[in-house]
């Protein structure tokens, strides 16, 4: 018999990082977004039935350092002097969560503030889920994080994402 893992429980967090070096920016958009002491998995974009959308403070408290979490992430870097970033997910919520699944939509861009890239990402998760059904979602939201690289070209990551409790 195969065991399935279900998420019960998610939150959303993002946060910007900068840094010399690429991989420091992305060290530091992860603290940011207070998920650098997790082993991250990224997975495909389905809010599961019976997921409930928790606050972050709540998911953070029921993790131990080194866990293994699975989590829906947009992520974009740059070091090009001036250049804004940002990066979203947006999230179709079903009206009957108890019975049907929604959707995450990742998105992340160059040139584009947070309002523009957070709406562009909801209407992803909006048209995804509209296309399993004929039925509008109950809501769509999203979290979404944005900046501008400073005049030096320190490498700059923004990060935007959902993470998974399985109880």
């Amino acid at each position: 018999m195969t065991r399935t893992f279900v998420p019960k429980r998610v939150f959303f967090t993002c946060g910007v990082g900068r840094d010399s070096e690429y991989l420091g920016s992305f060290e530091m958009a992860l603290r940011a977004a207070k998920i650098e002491c997790y082993n991250l998995v990224t997975v495909s974009s389905i809010l599961p039935p019976k997921c409930r959308i928790i606050p972050r403070r709540d998911g953070l408290a029921d993790l131990e350092p080194g866990s293994i979490v699975f989590t829906v992430m947009s992520r974009i870097a740059s070091n090009e002097p001036h250049r804004r970033i940002s990066a979203s997910i947006g999230v179709a919520i079903p009206e009957d969560m108890e019975n049907q699944w929604g959707y995450f939509a990742e998105h992340h861009a160059f040139g584009d503030g947070k309002e523009k890239t957070g709406e562009y990402a909801e209407r992803l998760a909006y048209n995804m889920y509209n296309s399993i059904t004929d039925k509008i979602p109950e809501k769509t939201l999203n979290i979404t994080e944005s900046a501008v690289v400073d005049e030096e070209g320190t490498w700059t990551t923004v990060l935007a994402a959902t993470v998974f409790l399985m109880e």
